[in-house]
């Protein structure tokens, strides 16, 4: 039997889960697939309720993290499979090699000696990096990547651009095995693909984003620094587009409300109406839901914005638009009635939360069809691993999770 604690998957979730069963004295492994934690949230500009950056919740996080000695953690690091049950799972854990030691925190001088332009997965490809690279500004821990996908005569050359003993090509990989009494499960989610909405034309209009990439957009980590441009040709746009529920609430792709997308995209024409008083925008949309009075008063206030258009209407197919770069949303006016075109330099898909369980599972564990998990005892689900849901209820879930998984170790213990 063991009193210790699985937390899989390192987001907001995760993390709450984390500390706050560590600062009730149980002793946590947390495991996380990225290189770094933080999850979605480290990718969003702001979040709600307080309409403020990554930093000001993560930050608080991390530091809990690094001075509780009861948590350990690792990032690039795959569940492989999960047997037993309550009080005794036993879980074999891949770590892949970061290919950098601790004190490799300033990647500069082996990104000068590195050639090879990799798209940027935290930007969501909108720009590039290279094969030595900091996931992120405010990435915990603070470590260099290799990337060693890129030649050996590359990697050599990084290596010996940088200090010795700060880059470690020959680091393999690592199969951590463990027994626990309880598992959290916080894998969190994923944007739904977009290019599986074929009508939507993302990747056929290159001012077609996701609203993902608005959000890396105006970060000021972004691609752009903070500045709201086309991906077409780098200009700020004069009349933006959202196209909501794409790919939620659809029998053909995902069937459920993923909750968070109406309150993203009225965060996102915050974004937009600070940057250009000027700026129209229009959004398309079958419902709009605001859960809650402060959400809401929020959805007001832009309703009130007389540069804000709210059409009810889902968009049934993007067309090119009549000057370069621009496109064309074609949809049913419900209210208005008749077919609504409307021409706009960018158009922001408002792409579904999907269970990151739909398309990876974990051997041992339970999914339901959507891909989010199965309560079972001892195998707590939290965030949006449970269900889709916001960054402020995900950290509840997750005080919730780690009550549970104590209670699990109590009863085993009793």
């Amino acid at each position: 039997m063991s009193d210790s604690i699985l937390v899989i998957g390192g987001g907001f979730s995760g993390i709450t889960a984390a500390v706050e069963a560590a600062e009730m004295g149980y002793d946590v492994y947390l495991v996380e697939k990225e290189s770094y934690l933080g999850g979605r949230v480290a990718q969003l500009n702001k979040y709600f309720p307080k309409i403020c950056p990554p930093t000001c919740g993560l930050e608080m996080n991390f530091r809990r993290i690094k001075t509780n000695p009861r948590i350990t953690f690792y990032t690039m690091a795959d569940v492989q499979s999960v047997s037993g049950g309550p009080g005794g799972f036993k879980v074999s854990i891949k770590v892949k090699p970061r290919g950098t030691t601790p004190q490799c925190t300033n990647c500069k001088p082996g990104e000068a000696a590195a050639t090879t332009e990799i798209p940027n997965e935290f930007n969501f490809g909108m720009n590039t990096r290279k094969a030595l690279y900091m996931p992120h500004p405010m990435a915990y821990p603070h470590q260099c990547v290799l990337d060693q996908s890129v030649d050996a005569s590359e990697i050599e050359a990084i290596k010996a651009a940088m200090p010795e003993g700060h880059v470690e090509p020959s680091q393999g990989e690592e199969t951590v095995s463990l027994n626990v009494g309880a598992i959290i499960m916080a894998t969190g989610w994923q944007p739904y693909d977009p290019n599986k909405i074929d009508n939507l034309k993302f990747g056929e209009f290159e001012n077609v984003i996701t609203n993902m990439m608005m959000e890396r957009l105006a970060s000021p980590s972004g691609p752009t620094e903070g500045k709201i441009l086309r991906p077409s040709d780098n200009e700020e746009p004069k009349t933006v587009g959202f196209v909501q529920c794409a790919g939620s609430r659809d029998e053909n792709h995902l069937g459920f409300c993923s909750y968070i997308c109406c309150m993203a995209t009225l965060k996102q024409i915050t974004y937009l109406r600070e940057q250009s008083p000027d700026i129209e925008v229009y959004v398309f949309y079958i419902d709009i839901r605001s859960p809650g009075r402060k959400y809401e008063n929020f959805y007001k206030k832009l309703k009130d914005d007389e540069k804000v258009h709210f059409i009810k209407g889902k968009v049934a197919d993007i067309q090119p638009g009549s000057a370069p770069g621009s496109v064309k949303l074609v949809a049913e006016d419900t209210i208005g009635g008749g077919k609504k075109e409307q021409e706009v330099d960018m158009a922001v898909l408002a792409t579904g939360m999907q269970p990151t369980g739909a398309e990876t599972k974990i051997p041992g564990i339970e999914y339901d069809q959507d891909g989010f998990v199965v309560p079972k005892e001892g195998i707590i689900p939290c965030g949006c691993a449970l269900r889709p849901i916001d960054v402020v209820s995900s950290a509840q879930s997750a005080t919730a999770a780690a009550f549970k998984a104590v209670q699990t170790l109590v009863r085993r213990a009793g």
